[in-house]
């Protein structure tokens, strides 16, 4: 049997398996999540009332409810289906995952988007978090209040204040440069600092939803303003080189297939 064949085989196996499985955690992962509130409120005998459940939901899908939608559409094309499912259970995925991804992708010269591409997000984000998690248990678990004991409080301050920019700011220059898009990465820029420094001020209603007019406005734009002349051939069926995905298939698996 052709090395193609045996590749496309073992990566229709890998998706059905994947999206099963991804399913079951998922669910499972979400009923777990919920026991413990549910058991406040049905059987610890506590005045909790389903109004002020439903209230404090709204109030806070008024607030992150566009980021439900915004997350899935942003990520997805980076990191693949069957790493989306690793990446919402896990967690921490614009400071941690997608990071790990890209890096994993730029070094091997993996596109976003392709098979290649979704197999080296999947090993990154298992890497991830296994070196997340052994660090937990080291830095947090066994030596943590030593070391909050031991470190000065201006310094503790100091890492509070500035980590969440230094860590954003290093995930955004690390995107521009392994997408090596930079008509798109201008363009995203112009798109955030209108939004910000202009729409905001004027019209403060719409902050709630600057993220996701941010983000929309920048994929419609980049998609007009796009390069036509590096684009892939559409086929007669629609499909594009990201879809067609045989030849990359092929190009992913260089040995036996497990």
């Amino acid at each position: 049997m052709p090395i193609a064949t045996q590749a496309h085989q073992a990566l229709t196996t890998f998706d059905t398996t994947t999206s099963r499985w991804g399913r079951i955690t998922m669910i499972a992962g979400l009923v777990f999540s919920l026991s413990a509130p549910a058991y406040l409120v049905f059987f610890s005998g506590l005045d909790i009332q389903i109004s002020g459940i439903l209230g404090a939901f709204a109030a806070l899908a008024a607030v992150f409810g566009v980021i439900w939608i915004v997350e899935p559409l942003t990520y997805y094309p980076i990191l693949g289906a069957s790493s989306m499912y690793q990446a919402f259970m896990i967690g921490n995925i614009s400071n941690k995952l997608l990071p790990s991804a890209m890096i994993a992708q730029s070094t091997i010269g993996a596109k976003p988007g392709t098979r290649k591409g979704e197999l080296a997000a999947v090993a990154a984000i298992c890497g991830a978090a296994t070196v997340h998690l052994a660090s937990l248990f080291v830095f947090v678990g066994l030596l943590g209040t030593w070391l909050v004991s031991i470190i000065p409080a201006d310094i503790v301050q100091t890492v509070q204040v500035y980590i969440l920019p230094t860590v954003m700011g290093a995930v955004l220059v690390q995107a521009i440069v392994s997408q090596k898009a930079p008509r798109s990465a201008v363009i995203a820029v112009a798109v955030a600092l209108v939004v910000n420094f202009v729409l905001m001020p004027l019209i403060p209603g719409l902050a709630m939803f600057a993220t996701a007019l941010a983000v929309i406005s920048t994929a419609v734009l980049a998609w007009f303003l796009r390069d036509r002349k590096a684009t892939p051939d559409v086929g007669d069926d629609g499909s594009n080189a990201v879809n067609r995905r045989d030849d990359d298939d092929a190009e992913t698996v260089s040995g036996p297939v497990y």
